[in-house]
């Protein structure tokens, strides 16, 4: 791959890498998730299962930004993010009813998943061979 079109697949990942991290202060605790998403967390076993999702999150926002610089883990890095950010829109849409809060990750997430997806064309049109 040219270094530009990889420099532009390592950067895109970055900022979408970049965009997962903030929910990981989810998992500080329901107060937290309060803000985050603007939702009552008051039975525990949401709250144990929100902010498992919140250092989930972490770890996909952190393995994102690595696949930036390890140009090896980016195709898998690609589609983890493109699965983990469409399932969140898909999911919003067919439960819908949702609040502004939540309207907002869906937005990030479109962006996001705007992001991976060119990214990904840049990946599959210019590889060696593609």
């Amino acid at each position: 791959m040219k270094p530009n079109l990889a420099h532009a697949v390592s950067i895109l990942l970055a900022l979408v890498g970049l965009l997962h991290l903030p929910p990981l202060i989810g998992a500080l605790g329901a107060d937290r998730l309060r803000a985050l998403y603007a939702i009552e967390v008051q039975e525990p076993n949401l709250e144990i299962l929100l902010r498992h999702r919140a250092v989930f999150f972490g770890l996909l926002g952190i393995f994102l930004v690595y696949a930036a610089v390890r140009p090896a883990a980016q195709p898998l890095a690609l589609g983890v993010g493109l699965v983990s950010v469409l399932s969140f829109v898909v999911l919003a849409q067919l439960v819908g009813d949702y609040n502004q809060a939540i309207r907002r990750v869906v937005i990030a997430d479109l962006v996001g998943a705007a992001l991976l997806s060119a990214a990904t064309v840049l990946h599959l049109v210019h590889r060696p061979g593609g």
